[in-house]
């Protein structure tokens, strides 16, 4: 009687593992993707024994040999990299901070004169601020992904490291929203001003009118609503940012673009090269802004400009002003 409780017991476990493991639900353990052999075994009390009746390895989806390995070959010798990338913005800092001790900051010839002219409107404020702020916090949050494991890992140990880098990847990701919006209006909105003319090489030669000292002193080159510097500036932040956007939405949604992974790779290859000119070219316009150019900064705050800073950096602009009755 025991006998043949035992043995019905065994065959009730047996059907519930056949129906779970046939079951949309089922979960794959260790070895479940070999075909396996169940059978009963009688002996003081019954066994189950499952044997694989062909040992077998998964094929994964993108077979190794099919995959471009040249982007990842790249990165041998990734703390190389990772001083590279915080190099160039460190030293980006460092040159410029020289040049403002050295050349010092650029003042109007004849002082404010007091007069507002309308430069910006409400709205191209807030995209600006939408985007530069995001964008700092991308500079920063980027740099730790990129460089953190090399710098700060080892003082930091295992686990307050993983929660840091996990936590910094996030944040990198919510923040990329508001650049993508910024990035995506300010390029629509500005296009129609950025396009090159005829005085921006004579602005390029005479260094923008930015040099205290020697020949160049007190020139200031002919330039419309923007001169060429602020165009280069406009120009690299579409091209790279847009890269950037591209790069980094194909990362954090694969399934939308279904990229190969060789593919993929060069992803990263392309949104780490790309965001370095990018860091770099807002260093340089962090100071030209804020520090070397007197009341540069003015107008992205009030949406206005001073007329003296008008006549001096953006003549051409303010001419057109004149002409129609707005200055």
């Amino acid at each position: 009687m025991n006998k043949f409780i035992s043995y019905v017991m065994a065959m009730m476990f047996l059907i519930f593992a056949n129906l779970t493991f046939a079951g949309e639900t089922a979960t794959l353990k260790p070895e479940a993707w070999n075909k396996m052999d169940i059978k009963i075994v009688q002996g003081d009390i019954p066994e189950i024994q499952a044997i694989a009746n062909q040992a077998t390895l998964p094929i994964p989806q993108h077979p190794y040999a099919t995959v471009d390995t040249a982007a990842l070959a790249m990165w041998d010798g990734g703390e190389f990299w990772a001083n590279l990338v915080l190099g160039s913005l460190v030293g980006a800092v460092v040159i410029f901070t020289l040049f403002t001790i050295i050349n010092g900051p650029v003042k109007l010839t004849k002082g404010f004169s007091g007069v507002k002219i309308p430069r910006w409107s409400k709205a191209d404020i807030i995209f600006h601020w939408v985007g530069a702020i995001s964008c700092l916090s991308l500079i920063v949050t980027g740099i730790l992904i990129a460089c953190g494991r090399f710098l700060i890992a080892d003082n930091m140990g295992a686990d307050n490291w993983g929660a840091f880098i996990q936590n910094t990847v996030s944040t990198h990701n919510l923040m990329s929203f508001p650049f993508i919006f910024g990035w995506l209006i300010m390029v629509v909105k500005w296009a129609n001003k950025q396009f090159p003319s005829q005085g921006d090489l004579n602005w390029f030669k005479s260094l923008g009118g930015y040099i205290n000292f020697g020949s160049l002193k007190g020139k200031h080159p002919d330039a419309g609503f923007a001169n060429a510097g602020e165009k280069l500036w406009f120009w690299c932040f579409t091209l790279f940012g847009g890269v950037l956007v591209v790069t980094g939405i194909s990362m954090m949604f694969p399934a939308l673009f279904e990229f190969a992974k060789g593919t993929m790779n060069w992803m990263l290859v392309l949104h780490i090269g790309s965001a370095s000119i990018i860091g770099v070219f807002t260093v340089v316009h962090v100071f030209m802004a804020t520090i070397i150019s007197e009341g540069g900064m003015e107008g992205m705050v009030s949406g206005y400009c001073d007329e003296n800073w008008a006549k001096e950096h953006h003549n051409l602009w303010y001419n057109d002003l004149k002409k129609a009755g707005k200055a």
